[in-house]
């Protein structure tokens, strides 16, 4: 009987261990997205700062199709 708690109480010891590491994990990847969130927020509002033109071949009929992309941020000329 007292064999039966040991391994009962080890178990769940196991168990919580696992679910610490498992907690840890998940913070450690919610802090990776964070990071890549703002590094890929960072390049849009350089990108979306000027005009930007992407230009794409078919790889079947090799025809290009391009996509002009325009910010809301007018464009001071020349003084």
């Amino acid at each position: 009987m007292a064999s039966q708690d040991r391994a009962d109480s080890d178990k769940q010891v196991k168990q919580d261990r696992d679910i610490g590491q498992l907690i840890k994990r998940l913070d450690m990847l919610d802090e990776r997205l964070d990071n890549m969130d703002s590094i890929v927020t960072s390049v849009i509002e350089r990108v979306m700062g000027r005009p930007l033109v992407l230009e794409v071949t078919c790889p079947n009929c090799g025809q290009t199709v391009q996509v002009h992309i325009t910010s809301g941020v007018r464009l001071r000329g020349k003084e």
